[in-house]
């Protein structure tokens, strides 16, 4: 990448694969999602009730969307680039930063604590929580992503900013002309 420290912009190129790999991931966290949807709606209600993890319950894996708007929105930004949609990427970025941080946490917090389940469901448990481990592996890649686009990024906007030429001063009338006017006028 052509990003180093603040010294250039992430290149056309760079950004247009970065968003296609946001909009994979984002496509893959949704049929993740779909494939749970399925999995756990199949269950049936046993003796100990039936495996409801708590990435399932907040849909962690439907929140693939916001990587595939903010990828969409990469790509965008690098076919159209403005001021504007370098910084509505960039906030789409760092939104895909803190669902994935939230998305990881709440992976961990599942995988850690496993209740028992009846006989019938533990097939489907143990299979969700191996999507739940996939799932948690697909999103450090996310964050690095979303991370360099941001990173690249603002500095990018914050070196346009200091390269901006200061507003200039109105022009001023020389003293000699304040002066005839006045005399003028008396």
């Amino acid at each position: 990448m052509a990003c180093a420290c603040g010294s250039s912009k992430i290149s056309r190129a760079d950004s247009l694969v970065l968003g296609a790999i946001q909009i994979m991931i984002g496509i893959f966290h949704v049929l993740m999602w779909y494939f749970l949807l399925v999995l756990y709606m199949g269950q049936v209600k046993g003796v100990f009730g039936t495996y409801e993890p708590i990435t399932y319950k907040a849909g962690c894996a439907l929140w693939g969307v916001m990587f595939i708007i903010s990828g969409a929105v990469i790509i965008r930004s690098a076919n159209h680039p403005t001021q504007c949609m370098a910084m509505t990427a960039l906030i789409m970025n760092i939104f895909s930063i803190l669902v994935t941080i939230v998305a990881v946490i709440l992976v961990i917090v599942e995988l850690s604590s496993f209740k028992s389940v009846s006989y019938r469901n533990y097939g489907q448990a143990k299979l969700g929580r191996e999507v739940s481990r996939i799932l948690l592996y697909s999103y450090p890649l996310e964050f690095i992503i979303a991370l360099t686009y941001s990173i690249c990024s603002c500095s990018h906007l914050s070196k346009k900013k200091r390269e901006r030429p200061p507003p200039s001063p109105p022009p001023r009338t020389p003293v000699t002309e304040d002066r005839e006017s006045n005399v003028s006028r008396a």
